[in-house]
């Protein structure tokens, strides 16, 4: 027996939204403050995925002020296909509200945001058998809208607010037969969260809840697995049902910490008298029929591309003079001149190691593990000094030092599990090596850039930064360690 093992898509992917086109399944997540906005990925057979592209990568769709604070940007988004096109509606929760664009094809281009007039987050789409357009929101309520203009047309009507429970969010509208099915979340994203459903004739409803109510949930419960919610429905097309789904892995001591931010998770849904059928998320799962896995990313970015990889992301936007692929071939050269610049990936393991070969010259650059702007952990050199340097809350402190020689060094940071005990959920190990061999600087609890501590809805993101000056990046390695 064949299987699979969660999470599918590991690290800061929350919220996941999938839609089939034939044999091939195509996901979108959250993206928050970052910049390109929604990452979006393609798979054969809902286990291996790759990025393809974001949808939102360009200023004329995802313009972020300097001010936009951590975790607000971009919200939940639904992706679908309908009469040959796709499209993705979203929220910008601290802008333009809710938008949606479309393509022709999911590697886009995408089309620049048509504005919905509906109050909310987390919308969805779904097109009725007449051809109508309806989108529901967080709430909860739905409305007949123009995708072509984004007008209301009918609504917004008062659905179905879940069992009770803070926060009916994550609507998904879904035709099964005769019947309409709302699914939601509730309970909240962190532990109490869970998926409820209901059904209708129409989608206007009513709508009768389902007699198993919450359908999926790991509340209070001592699984692996946790904060399950958020979830979308997809077929196969040999007719089995599958559930993409957030959650998060929290370890260490009470009450537990996550660092990888909510990731997405699969897992099988069954449907018996009328309705789904989930079990718990497990870490395996039988996998689906069709098996089609994908060549892995290289370790290593050598910036050589003339273009960057779809996985590098900055804190709500990229200056086109904060960064170069061409000033110096084969590096990537960023500057300071409009301010801070920030390349990072999203930490996907909770075992991992990450390097960069850089050059700083004359300016103060490094490598950073980053939640947020006060929840970071940075090695920086800079006039012959490199350093390691600590931000939690207001506390600010250069915790190591040690003199290099000019030119070139490699930095990384070493994240692990392993033997830490009661502590927190990892360990950071930040090393330098020159000419003279590689040398450990910090050992630093890595409980500080967690959510528990942080706050917020992203993960942990590690990547090269420029405070001072210019500095330029000969290439960046990342890849899960094994224990």
């Amino acid at each position: 027996m064949r299987t699979y093992d969660n999470p599918v898509i590991g690290g800061f992917h929350p919220d996941p939204s999938v839609c089939r086109v034939g044999e091939d399944y195509y996901l979108a997540c959250s993206s928050f403050e970052y910049f390109p906005g929604v990452p979006l990925f393609h798979s054969r057979d809902l286990v291996h995925w790759r990025q393809i592209g974001n949808v939102l990568d360009r200023p004329s769709q995802l313009d972020l002020p300097d001010d936009t604070p951590a975790s607000a940007g971009i919200y939940a988004p639904t992706l679908r296909h309908h009469d040959g096109r796709f499209y993705l509606i979203t929220t910008d929760v601290r802008g333009k509200g809710t938008f949606l664009v479309t393509a022709d094809r999911p590697e886009g281009p995408w089309s620049d945001p048509v504005l919905v007039d509906v109050p909310g987050i987390d919308p969805d789409l779904a097109w009725d058998e007449d051809g109508n357009c309806w989108c529901a929101v967080a709430g909860v309520t739905v409305s007949r809208i123009d995708p072509a203009t984004g007008k209301v047309l009918e609504g917004p009507l008062p659905i179905w607010s879940g069992t009770g429970l803070q926060h009916p969010e994550a609507p998904h509208l879904y035709r099964v037969g005769d019947w309409w099915y709302l699914m939601i979340a509730e309970g909240g994203t962190a532990h109490g969260h869970s998926v409820s459903i209901a059904r209708a004739r129409s989608p206007r409803g009513p709508y009768e809840p389902a007699p198993a109510n919450p359908i999926l949930s790991a509340r209070s419960t001592d699984l692996p697995i946790q904060s399950t919610g958020h979830a979308d429905l997809v077929t196969a097309p040999d007719g089995t049902w599958w559930m993409v789904l957030l959650g998060t892995r929290p370890r260490g001591w009470f009450p537990g910490f996550h660092v990888l931010g909510r990731e997405t998770f699969l897992t099988p849904v069954e449907w018996a008298d009328g309705w789904p059928r989930v079990g718990p998320v497990e870490e395996q799962h039988q996998a689906p029929s069709t098996w089609h896995p994908f060549q892995l990313p290289p370790v290593r970015d050598d910036f050589d591309a003339p273009t960057l990889a779809f996985s590098w992301i900055s804190p709500r936007s990229r200056p086109d003079d904060s960064w170069s692929l061409t000033r110096r071939p084969g590096w990537l050269t960023l500057d300071a001149r409009s301010g801070p610049a920030f390349f990072g990936r999203r930490q996907q393991h909770l075992d991992c190691r990450a390097a960069v070969r850089i050059d700083p010259g004359s300016g103060r650059a490094g490598l950073s593990v980053r939640m947020d702007e006060a929840h970071h952990y940075d090695i920086e050199v800079a006039g012959g000094v490199v350093s390691v340097v600590l931000r939690i809350g207001p506390v600010r402190e250069r915790i190591a030092e040690r003199a290099v020689e000019p030119g070139p060094l490699t930095l990384a940071v070493d994240i692990s599990t392993a033997d830490v005990g009661t502590r927190g959920p990892d360990t950071l190990t930040f090393s330098v090596e020159g000419p003279e061999g590689a040398v450990e600087l910090a050992e630093l609890d890595g409980r500080y850039l967690s959510t528990q501590v942080a706050g917020g809805f992203t993960g942990r993101v590690i990547g090269m930064y420029v405070t001072e000056g210019e500095a330029a990046f000969d290439w960046f390695d990342y890849q899960e360690a094994l224990r």
